[in-house]
């Protein structure tokens, strides 16, 4: 795993829900926040403090200040509105769609990954693209478009693509790799899609309440 993909996860969530100190939804969409906020940072914490033995930083070199500052100023740019909460929540949108790029990076170094983590890439993905689903959802049946967020989505799908084609088509919807003993595991995608739905609805209501 990448330990900087997982910090700008961790800057994402964290400048998206700055309005937890300014506003009060309910206490569904307060709870979510925080969980993902603790969450994200509770990954970091584990791999680069308590798990730091296991953590490959020799292949995570991808330079993050390459995605973090061009982010920031187009943000400053392109927003819907030109105030400190909005221009955060903005910089996280953009910065969604692109923080999978050290992973990616990594694994392209390595050349193979543990079976979990290519499941975890391949539905972290699938997750993103189906919430373009939900956005023509929302735009025939409530009338929201938001051009910022469809095209951020738009622009992670694409990343995506290349590691989409290979997980799917890789020995009949099998993906083939190795495991943390070294030894070559196939692992059917079904067996996750219940944990997909799962995290597809929270953040389905979640966002309903943004």
């Amino acid at each position: 795993i990448s330990g900087k993909s997982q910090l700008l996860f961790a800057l994402v969530f964290t400048t998206r829900y700055l309005d937890l100190f300014t506003s009060f939804i309910s206490l569904y969409n307060t709870s979510m926040k925080l969980i993902y906020i603790a969450c994200s940072y509770a990954t970091v914490y584990l791999i680069y403090m308590k798990f730091k033995a296991t953590y490959d930083g020799n292949h995570d070199t991808f330079r993050v200040e390459f995605l973090v500052v061009p982010v920031g100023g187009l943000s400053f740019l392109v927003n819907h509105d030109f105030s400190p909460l909005e221009i955060l929540w903005t910089f996280s949108i953009y910065l969604e769609s692109v923080a999978i790029l050290p992973q990616l990076f990594m694994i392209s170094k390595t050349g193979e990954a543990e079976t979990i983590t290519t499941h975890y890439l391949f539905f972290l993905g699938l997750y993103r693209a189906l919430y373009l689903v939900n956005w023509i959802w929302r735009f025939y049946f409530e009338g929201f478009f938001d051009l910022i967020a469809v095209v951020a989505g738009v622009v992670q799908t694409i990343l995506y693509c290349d590691f989409f084609y290979l997980y799917i088509t890789k020995d009949s919807h099998l993906w083939l790799c190795k495991n943390p003993e070294g030894k070559n595991q196939k692992v059917s995608v079904q067996c996750i899609l219940p944990y997909l739905f799962l995290l597809l609805c929270t953040k389905i209501f979640l966002h309903k309440e943004t």
